[in-house]
């Protein structure tokens, strides 16, 4: 027997699931929207860089010898803003682009929480690894030295589920069936690993003059341009919540 596809059972049925045929970012503006958050990863990953460096300058070099705080503390202290400032600037450049479709502020404070977390929790693993090795009385064989550079990588990539849920928690609200995107930071950041390594690989292809402009330059392109594309790209997959919070 033909059910009725009027009856309140179906209706309520259909209501209760996400519309399958709504996305986040709808098909005629993916790639307008493609290229503008990729532009502005860039230009906050850049600004964002260079704004942190500086004003860590500044605060380092107008400290008074006679300020009652080890230096190695005032150190910590001018670090830690200038990460405060970069993870910022870095999400505001792309929430100036989401906020058409989501409240911009929220996902400003949940990708610089993230990304907070996430780079204090890999430089801390990093920092035990390298304290492993420093405290090995003797030389490091090449077969230990890539043990180690592997474990700093998987600590790196693993980091990035922190800045994934922080997102997913402001996401999940807007949009439907989005699990996948705890872990897609850390597709992201795996990435940016396997980058660094073929650059590693292939620096004695490269002029020793120039040498260390190229791959710190095209370390850092290749990496704001990763975490760019491939937020982008999720961010065109995700389908709206069929019930959004007002």
């Amino acid at each position: 027997m033909q059910t009725d596809s009027n009856s309140p059972d179906h209706v309520a049925s259909t209501n209760n699931e996400p519309n399958p045929g709504k996305f986040l970012i709808p098909r005629s503006q993916r790639q307008r929207f493609f290229i503008q958050f990729t532009l502005m990863t860039l230009i906050g990953w850049v600004v964002g860089g260079v704004a942190s460096i500086a004003l860590e300058k500044i605060i380092l070099q107008s400290l008074s010898p006679s300020v009652a705080i080890q230096p190695q503390t005032w150190s910590i202290l001018v670090r830690s803003l200038s990460n405060v400032v970069f993870a910022v600037i870095f999400a505001a450049d792309q929430g100036l682009i989401l906020y058409r479709y989501l409240p911009g502020w929220q996902w400003i404070f949940a990708t610089s929480v993230g990304w907070l977390i996430a780079n204090g929790v890999s430089t801390a693993w990093i920092n035990y690894i390298s304290t492993i090795a420093s405290s090995l009385n003797e030389t490091l064989s090449p077969e230990d030295t890539l043990i180690l550079g592997f474990l700093s990588a998987i600590a790196y990539v693993i980091s990035g589920i922190w800045l994934g849920i922080c997102q997913w928690l402001v996401l999940r609200r807007y949009t439907a069936g989005i699990w996948w995107w705890n872990f897609l930071p850390s597709i992201s950041f795996l990435l940016i690993s396997i980058l660094v390594w073929l650059l590693f690989v292939v620096q004695d292809l490269i002029p020793e003059a120039n040498r260390n402009f190229i791959l710190y330059w095209s370390g850092q392109g290749f990496t704001a341009m990763i975490l760019g594309v491939i937020p982008a790209i999720g961010l065109c997959r995700l389908k709206k919540n069929s019930h959004p919070p007002t």
